[in-house]
Formats: structure tokens, C-alpha cells, sequence
């Protein structure tokens, strides 16, 4: 989203305009990118309490300016860092604390490795001495929600307000869940269309495939991934898999007019954040704001509201793989590598589209509703997904290998997932039921980074 000073004021004067700045995210094959982004929730190693902002013994912005001194520039909300940046990279915050790293775009999966590596190198350096360490799980296994302190952001102020009005979970999303992401280029318009299926349709595989989240205030629960469930009952203007994709036609253009009708958030005026819920990008255009006549949308505007779409892939000038929790650094790194070995490579790409050949947009959702609970044990198109599992963990280690660069290598994790049937939520499970006698808290110990 945009930050201070960052908005593109560019007026907007038609509905084509912004179906070409999707489309000026085309690229060519030889400057395709590899971004990754994941989320880890602070902890204070005393009491495995959730540091605040401005937390007396050293708490979130000591630690951003602690990163800061390491050669990143400051991001600030009404004084207050709020992020960092350096060499088309970022560090940010989520409402609850979380810090993200959003990569810089790279060229393979072993430049994902080492910029996740130096970036929690500088991270414990600076928060081991303020008794601070990070727990990268798809769902806070300790805090209520009530426990969780919330971050100095002015769009998080409009968006606390708003969530409860529109689904009984979004706070939790905002407050105590934590993803991996990762984010592609595509070739052309045809292109974005074909991996932008392919994609949606896999996402509640790659949910399942990285359930990390089995855990809530303190104890086991039926679920192998709560960050995946807090997601079906989280604003459905805005989320999970909409059918306009898969209609025929589909293109740049109806994903505008789709996007056009999603409730907005907020605008930036003068660098604070003005409330635009009770109105949709369509209106806004047509109107400006409600109350507020004189405020005339601008490409700077469409573009913040492009990143309130909350689909599980997201399309912006290239596509964001949304829908899998964060988990161990291995898995980290091997979830770029299983979405550039299925993307990436034209023969892959087919394969993967052939076997969701015949997947209704109604299936893929009945899948994605019950795979935070059954996991791998979920079924599609008359297989288990475990099977399912195996022939698309597959295509993408083809597709890596056909790229030459030895990255498929970084698949493995995932690959003993596919075969097992074990997630990292069945493993610590078992370790709940065995050697920690229950104590979910022996998870931050085990699970640090």
C-alpha cells in the first residue's frame, strides 16, 4: 500500500486505464521475478507475551530501529516508523505486531534462501537482547485475541472498525495469524489468465500442504490450519476464489469490474488515511467520496485498493500466492520453490492445468472450506488431495529441474509432506500429545526463529 508522499495522483478517467495498469505488469520471460513475503509473531522469551509498540523494556519500534541502523531507511506514519525499506525490500508490521519481510524480487529460489537468512540474522541480533524472539506459525498458539496489541497504523484504525461489521473473524485475521507468499510475474494477458487459475484452484492444496496452525489459547483443536478457517469467515466481499476467473471472457478487464464493486477502505489525503467504507471503487470514480465530493479518485487510490482484495491469489502487476501459513524456514523457502516450479515452466504449467481440468469454481470452494480441518484427508474430483499432493509436488520438481538451476533441491520439505501425509500441524500435534503432555507453550521453544 501506499505510504506517505507515495500515491500516484494520476486522475483516473476511464475504466480502461485501469485494466492497462494490470496489464503493464506484463513481462518478458527473461525478466521474470520471485518475491516472497511471510509474517512471524514477536514474543518476549520471559513470559511469551506478545511485545507492544513502545513496549518500556524494548519492545516493536526498538527493534525496527535497531534493523534501521543495519542500513534501512525508515517508513513513517505520523512520526512513528512503521517499516523499513532497503534495496527493494521492506520490513513492515502487521496489526498485531507481526513482522513481515516482503522480499526483494530475485531471479531464483536460492536468493529467496539467503535474503531470508541475513534478514533473520539482523532480526535476532537486535531483538535477542531485548529478550525477544519470533515464532513463524499460521495461528497465535498462546494470545486471545484481547491479548494482542495492536500497531500505530492509521489504516488499522478504519479497518478494526469495519472488520466486525462484515465477518466474525476478521480481527482475529488481522490480529493473530501469520502467512507465506509468494509472488510471480506473468507473460501476458493469456498467460495471467492461465496461471491465475491454475493457481486458485491449487491454493487450498498448498493450504493444506503448509497447515502449520492447530493450536488456540493454549490447547489442541480440530483444526490442522486456524489461519485457514479464520479466512472463510473473513469479509466475503473480498475473499477465497471468485468465480469471475474461470468465466469465459476472463481477462484484465473483468477482474477491473470486479474489483470495482469490492468495498473500499480508505483513501490517503495530505498523508493521513480518510474512512471510505460506505462506498465501492465504482462509486468513488463515479461520485468521489461520500461526504467528501472533492475527493477524486486517482491511480494512487487504485492501486491501495487493489491490495484490500483479499482473494487467495491476489492479481496486481503480478500474482501473489496467499493462501498457505507460515512455517519453519525450510518451508518458508520451499513454498517460492513449488509455485515457480509449477509457473515458470510452460510444461508444468500445462500439466498443473490439466489435472484441475473439469475442477468446478464449487468444488474449489467446498475444498477450500474443508481443509483447514481435514487437511491432506480432504478430497477433489474423486481423489484424496494426499494424491493429489503427490502428482503436483511432482510437476513442480520437474518444473524447477527443467529450469537448470538447482533449485528443486529446496522442494524437499514439502515433498516428505506429500509423501507422509505429516504437516507441520500433525507434527506438533504429536509433540502435544507426547513429549510436551499437552503444554502448547513448549511450541515457542521449538518453533523460534
Amino acid at each position: 500500500m501506499s505510504n506517505p508522499g507515495e500515491a500516484d495522483l494520476t486522475p483516473i478517467t476511464s475504466v480502461r486505464q485501469l485494466a492497462d495498469w494490470f496489464a503493464a505488469g506484463s513481462k518478458p520471460r527473461g525478466d521474470w521475478r520471485i518475491g516472497t513475503e511471510h509474517e512471524k509473531f514477536g514474543f518476549r522469551r520471559d513470559d511469551l507475551s506478545a511485545p507492544t509498540y513502545d513496549d518500556p523494556r524494548g519492545g516493536i519500534r526498538a527493534i525496527l530501529e535497531g534493523v534501521a541502523a543495519k542500513g534501512w531507511e525508515p517508513i513513517l506514519d505520523r512520526g512513528n516508523p512503521i517499516g523499513l525499506v532497503r534495496d527493494n525490500a521492506s520490513v513492515s508490521l502487521e496489526p498485531g505486531g507481526q513482522t513481515e519481510l516482503s522480499g526483494a524480487p530475485v531471479a531464483d529460489v536460492h536468493a529467496t534462501k539467503r535474503e531470508l537468512d541475513s534478514h533473520l540474522a539482523e532480526l535476532r541480533e537486535v531483538a535477542e537482547p531485548l529478550g525477544i524472539a519470533f515464532l513463524p506459525v499460521g495461528f497465535h498458539p498462546l494470545a486471545r485475541r484481547a491479548d494482542m496489541p495492536w500497531m500505530p497504523k492509521q489504516r488499522y484504525a478504519i479497518m478494526r472498525d469495519y472488520m466486525p461489521r462484515v465477518g466474525e473473524l476478521g480481527l482475529d485475521m488481522m490480529l493473530r495469524t501469520c502467512t507465506v507468499q509468494s509472488n510471480l510475474d506473468f507473460g501476458d494477458e493469456n498467460d495471467m489468465v492461465e496461471k491465475l487459475r491454475l493457481s486458485l484452484a491449487l491454493q487450498p492444496l498448498s493450504t493444506a500442504l503448509w497447515a502449520s496452525s492447530p493450536f488456540r489459547e493454549g490447547a489442541a483443536t480440530d483444526f490442522l490450519t486456524l489461519r485457514g478457517e479464520v479466512w472463510t469467515r473473513t469479509d466475503p466481499d473480498r475473499t477465497g476464489i471468485p468465480s469471475v476467473v474461470f468465466e469465459e471472457g476472463f481477462g484484465f478487464a473483468r477482474f477491473v469490474e470486479y474489483v470495482l464493486d469490492v468495498p473500499m477502505y480508505f483513501v490517503m489525503r495530505e498523508g493521513a488515511f480518510v474512512d471510505a467504507t460506505s462506498t465501492s471503487f465504482r462509486r468513488f470514480m463515479a461520485d468521489g467520496l461520500p461526504g467528501r465530493p472533492e475527493i477524486r479518485a486517482t491511480m494512487g487510490d487504485w492501486a491501495d485498493h487493489v491490495t484490500t482484495v483479499f482473494t487467495d491469489v491476489r492479481l496486481k502487476r503480478f500474482l501473489e500466492m496467499r493462501g498457505a501459513d507460515v512455517g519453519s524456514p525450510e518451508m518458508i523457502v520451499a513454498h517460492p520453490a513449488f509455485w515457480t516450479g509449477l509457473l515458470y515452466d510452460d510444461a508444468a504449467q500445462k500439466a498443473g492445468l490439466e489435472l484441475v481440468r473439469g475442477w468446478s469454481v464449487e468444488e474449489m470452494r467446498r475444498l477450500r472450506a474443508e481443509v483447514p480441518k481435514l487437511g491432506l484427508r480432504a478430497t477433489v474430483g474423486g481423489r484424496s488431495l494426499r494424491d493429489v499432493a503427490r502428482d503436483v509436488v511432482r510437476i513442480a520438481r520437474d518444473g524447477l529441474r527443467a529450469r537448470g538451476l538447482g533449485e528443486e533441491v529446496l522442494l524437499a520439505p514439502v515433498e516428505a509432506i506429500a509423501e507422509s501425509g505429516m504437516t507441520q500441524a500433525d507434527h506438533w500435534l504429536e509433540r502435544s500429545r507426547t513429549v510436551w503432555n499437552g503444554d502448547v507453550r513448549r511450541i515457542f521453544d521449538e518453533a523460534a526463529v
